[in-house]
C-alpha cells in the first residue's frame, strides 16, 4: 500500500531527481578545483621558468658558468623543486641540480613528454615559456614538468665570447620538475570537503522539498479526499477550503461550485417535482402556439394559392379594361371631365396591375438566374434611381462603399428589386428632410445561410435611414406576407416578405434593427459563393 501511494512515488522521484543533481553538481565542482590548482602550478612553474632565464641571461652572455650553475643550485634549493636544469639543444645536460646528470645526454625515450621539446622543429614552433607535461618518475610520484625554450637573439650572436651564429634560432632548453604531492593531497581534501557539503545540501534540500510538498500537495489533496467522501455519503454543505492561487487551489475552488452546482441541481429537482404540473400546463400552451404557428403556414400556403388564382383570373379582365380605356381616352380631348374621368380609371387600373403582380411574385418562386455581379455598381444603380425623388423630399443619401469587395454570385434583377424596395420604404419612413446610409463591406460577424460554401467570404450591404423607426412588437412581424405599418392603400405588406424569400434563395440573412423616432437598418448577408459555380467569369 505504501509503495502505491502518491506520497511515496513523489517522495521517491524527488529524491532521485535531487540526487542525481548533486551529483552531477558535485562532479563539476571537483572537476573543475582539481582544473583550477593544476593550472595554478602551471602558471607557477612557467613564471619560475622567466624569472631563471632572466636571470641566467646576463651570467651565459658574459660566459659565467658558475653564476648560472649557482643560480641554478638557489632555485633547486627551494621548496616543492623536484629538479631544475639547462639542456643543450642536442639533448645534452649542461646544468643540472643534480650533479650525476651534467654532461649526459637525456634518454627521450624516458620521459614521453620531453622528447618533443629536443626536436629542433618543435623547439623552434614552442612558446617561449612553460609549457607543460604530466609524467610518473620511476619511484610513482607525479611530477610536473615545464619547459622553456632559450632563443637566440641579436644580443647572444653578437656577443663576443659566444660562437652561435645568427642562423641558430634555437640555444638551448630550460626543464624545471616539480612534484605534484602537496596539489594531489589538496584535491583529495577539497574533494571530501566539496562531497561532504553536497550531502547536506542534498539532505537539507530533502527535507525542505518534503516539507513544501507536504505543505503545498499532500494537505490540498487530503482536502479534496475528504470532500469527495462527504459527497459521496450525500453531504452536499460541505466545502473544501482553498489554501492557495494555484493550480490545486483552482481546482478546490471549481469542487466548491461543483458542490454549489449539484445542490442547485437538487434544490431545482425538488422544485421540479412539486411544480410538475405547471410545467406540464407550460408545454401544452407551448405544444398549442407551435400548432398555431403550424396552422398559420399552412394558411399563408393557401392564401398563396388563392392568390396566385385570383390574380390569374383578374389579370385578363383588368388587361381589357385598360386597353379599352385606353382607347375611350384617346378619342376624348384633354382637359374634359370625361377625359379626367378615365385617367383616373387607367391609374387605378394599372394599380391593380400592379397589385396582382405582386401577389404573383408571391404565390409563386421564381428561379434565381444568377451570375457573378459587382454589388457596389448594384447598389450605385439603385441609389441613382432614387436619388431624384430623394432629393425631391431633402433627403440626403450617403454611400460608404468597399472598392475592395469580390463579386458575389447571385441573381442581379432580384437583389436589385430588394435594395430598391429597402430605399423606398426608407423614403416613406423619413417623409421629409433625412439621411439614408448606405454601406458595403466584407464582414466576418455574419453567418452564413444552409446551402451557401463553407469558407466564402461575406458580404454585408446595410441600408439605414433616421425616420419614423418601427415599433418593437412589430419588428418580428415585418417579413410576414401582407403585413404593413403604412396607412391604407399605401402598401399590400409583400415587399419584405418577398425580400426576405429572395435573399433566403441567394442563401444569404436579413436581420433588422429600430428604435421607435431614431431609425431603422437592415443588414444583408450575402454569400460570395455558394458552390453552385465554381470559377468565377472572366471580365475579359
Amino acid at each position: 500500500m505504501l509503495f502505491r501511494s502518491l506520497k511515496f512515488k513523489v517522495s521517491f522521484y524527488l529524491v532521485i531527481a535531487l540526487t542525481l543533481a548533486v551529483m552531477l553538481f558535485t562532479w563539476l565542482v571537483i572537476r573543475n578545483n582539481q582544473q583550477e590548482l593544476l593550472t595554478q602550478s602551471i602558471n607557477h612553474a612557467a613564471q619560475l621558468s622567466g624569472v631563471i632565464m632572466n636571470s641566467t641571461k646576463d651570467a651565459m652572455q658574459h660566459n659565467r658558468p658558475g653564476d648560472v650553475a649557482r643560480i641554478i643550485k638557489d632555485v633547486g634549493d627551494l621548496e616543492n623543486i623536484d629538479r631544475v636544469r639547462i639542456l643543450s639543444k642536442d639533448g645534452r645536460v649542461i646544468h643540472s641540480t643534480h650533479a650525476e646528470e651534467q654532461g649526459r645526454l637525456i634518454d627521450q625515450e624516458a620521459e614521453s613528454c620531453l622528447g618533443c621539446h629536443l626536436d629542433e622543429r618543435s623547439m623552434e614552433a614552442a612558446p617561449m615559456m612553460g609549457r607543460p607535461r604530466f609524467f610518473t618518475d620511476e619511484a610513482g610520484r607525479h611530477l610536473l614538468g615545464s619547459t622553456a625554450v632559450f632563443r637566440n637573439g641579436p644580443s647572444c650572436f653578437e656577443a663576443a665570447c659566444h660562437v652561435h651564429s645568427a642562423d641558430e634560432r634555437v640555444l638551448g632548453v630550460l626543464d624545471i620538475v616539480t612534484p605534484l604531492d602537496d596539489v594531489h593531497a589538496t584535491i583529495r581534501q577539497n574533494t571530501v570537503t566539496i562531497i561532504s557539503l553536497s550531502l547536506g545540501m542534498l539532505a537539507f534540500a530533502a527535507v525542505l522539498v518534503s516539507m513544501l510538498v507536504q505543505r503545498t500537495v499532500y494537505r490540498p489533496l487530503d482536502d479534496l479526499r475528504a470532500g469527495a467522501e462527504q459527497m459521496a455519503s450525500g453531504d452536499l454543505d460541505h466545502e473544501v477550503p482553498v489554501r492557495s492561487d494555484d493550480e490545486l487551489g483552482q481546482l478546490a475552488e471549481s469542487f466548491n461550485s461543483m458542490i454549489v452546482a449539484l445542490r442547485q441541481s437538487r434544490r431545482e429537482l425538488q422544485e421540479w417535482g412539486q411544480t410538475l404540473e405547471q410545467k406540464v400546463e407550460q408545454a401544452t400552451r407551448e405544444l398549442r402556439i407551435a400548432q398555431t404557428e403550424a396552422a398559420r403556414s399552412e394558411k399563408l400556403a393557401s392564401v398563396g394559392l388563392l392568390a396566385a388564382g385570383i390574380a390569374h383570373e383578374l389579370n385578363n379582365p383588368l388587361t381589357g379594361v385598360l386597353t379599352f380605356a385606353h382607347l375611350v381616352r384617346n378619342e376624348l380631348e384633354d382637359g374634359s371631365p370625361q377625359a379626367e374621368d378615365l385617367d383616373l380609371v387607367i391609374q387605378e387600373t394599372k394599380r391593380c396591375a400592379a397589385i396582382i403582380r405582386r401577389l404573383l411574385d408571391f404565390a409563386r418562386e421564381k428561379t434565381p438566374e444568377k451570375s457573378y455581379v459587382d454589388v457596389n455598381q448594384l447598389i450605385e444603380e439603385c441609389a441613382q434611381l432614387v436619388k431624384q425623388a430623394a432629393h425631391l423630399a431633402d433627403i440626403a443619401i450617403e454611400t460608404d462603399l468597399d472598392r475592395s469587395l469580390p463579386p458575389v454570385w447571385m441573381d442581379a434583377d432580384l437583389i436589385k428589386q430588394v435594395i430598391m424596395n429597402m430605399l423606398v420604404n426608407a423614403q416613406h419612413a423619413i417623409g421629409r428632410n433625412g439621411h439614408i446610409f448606405i454601406g458595403t463591406r466584407l464582414s466576418g460577424d455574419c453567418r452564413a445561410a444552409h446551402g451557401a460554401a463553407a469558407d466564402s467570404p461575406m458580404v454585408e450591404i446595410t441600408i439605414r435611414d433616421d425616420g419614423c423607426g418601427i415599433e418593437e412588437e412589430n419588428l418580428h412581424r415585418i417579413f410576414d406576407p401582407f403585413f404593413t405599418t403604412k396607412g391604407v392603400g399605401k402598401g399590400t405588406g409583400l415587399g419584405l416578405s418577398v425580400s426576405h424569400g429572395t435573399i433566403a434563395a441567394h442563401h444569404g440573412t436579413i436581420e433588422v434593427e429600430s428604435e421607435v423616432g431614431e431609425g431603422t437598418e437592415f443588414r444583408i448577408c450575402l454569400p460570395t459563393d455558394t458552390g453552385e459555380h465554381t470559377e468565377p467569369e472572366s471580365d475579359a
